[in-house]
């Protein structure tokens, strides 16, 4: 029976991902892959940290995403005085019964936007460590459970910008993904301006997706075949990254896990239940390369963690 069932589930769900992509596609012009990246960190419960100059459409991809799913949703944007407290929540002093009440934060939701993140200081953006990797938040010293799936869109700034911070290496292992948008090309962005000459499309975006079939989708991905030499493959990739000359530090096992589930998301996206090593190259570059931290040397030699990824994917040997 449930072999039976299987086929027509399997086509229920790309026919779900068909209408999400048609959806981002509607607001975001000429930016597939960018699109493809944000539904994989969704299919394999993971962050998406996007990082561009202004302007160039972070936050409405965020919120197109958000509106695509019928699942609570909440913006922060963050600022220089932003507290923890104002993400996590606070106990608020009942004075009729002389009691405490705790009132949830933004973060008690299923998708957090996390609007230029790198505004608020280390101490605020440190906030969502436990929620981004355990899913979780002890607040007060009581734990408590964030609603399931949670996924965090963060945007930030280029960190040269004025009146940024830096996210810290421990924040960064934690996204899944690192993207940068760019500029549209000139045909891209004539659509644009006509497609919001009279109102945003974002506006009449329809919900595709639901809770349930959210969670269903992240299940069905982590039952994705991975054979032993392609895992071995990701392994190699990943200590190629810890004796490389170039970084001072490489990628931690949590990036191998991450590249694990990226690959399965990207595999499932394209509509197969096994992985390949294509799937794991595809995959390198965003989920690697924002962990590794390079050397004084390679940086005044203008060497970027991109190029240090695409070299090592070159160099090691792929299995047959």
């Amino acid at each position: 029976m449930a072999q039976s069932t299987l086929p027509e589930q399997s086509e229920k769900y790309a026919q779900k991902l068909s209408l999400l992509r048609n959806n981002l596609s509607s607001v975001i012009r000429g930016k597939s892959e960018s699109i493809d990246m944000m539904i994989v960190a969704l299919l394999s419960s993971g962050s998406v940290l996007m990082e561009d100059v202004p302007g160039t459409g972070k936050t409405t991809l965020a919120k197109a995403l958000a509106r695509s799913l019928d699942v609570p949703f909440n913006r922060v944007q963050f600022t220089p005085d932003l507290l923890p407290t104002d993400i996590l929540g606070s106990s608020i002093y009942n004075p009729v019964d002389g009691t405490f009440h705790f009132r949830e934060g933004p973060i008690f939701c299923n998708i957090l936007l996390a609007d230029e993140i790198n505004r608020a200081s280390p101490r605020t953006q440190s906030a969502l460590l436990e929620a981004m990797s355990e899913s979780q938040a002890t607040i007060e010293g009581v734990r408590y459970l964030l609603p399931s799936p949670f996924f965090v869109l963060a945007t930030q700034n280029p960190v040269d910008f004025h009146g940024t911070y830096p996210l810290p290496e421990a924040q960064l292992d934690r996204f899944l993904i690192h993207l940068q948008l760019g500029y549209p090309d000139t045909d891209h962005e004539i659509e644009i301006l006509f497609a919001q000459s009279t109102e945003h499309p974002v506006d009449h975006l329809e919900r595709v997706l639901n809770h349930e079939e959210v969670v269903q989708m992240q299940d069905q991905v982590k039952t994705v075949h991975v054979e032993q030499s392609v895992a071995r493959y990701m392994i190699d990739l990943v200590n190629a990254t810890r004796n490389d000359a170039r970084l001072k530090l490489g990628v931690s096992p949590r990036g191998s896990l991450m590249l694990f589930r990226a690959a399965q998301a990207i595999a499932f996206l394209k509509g197969r239940n096994y992985v390949l090593p294509d799937d794991v190259q595809h995959m390198a570059d965003y989920v690697l390369a924002h962990r590794l931290i390079l050397t004084s040397k390679a940086k005044y030699s203008s060497i970027t963690k991109m190029d240090v990824v695409s070299d090592i994917v070159q160099k090691v040997k792929v299995p047959n």
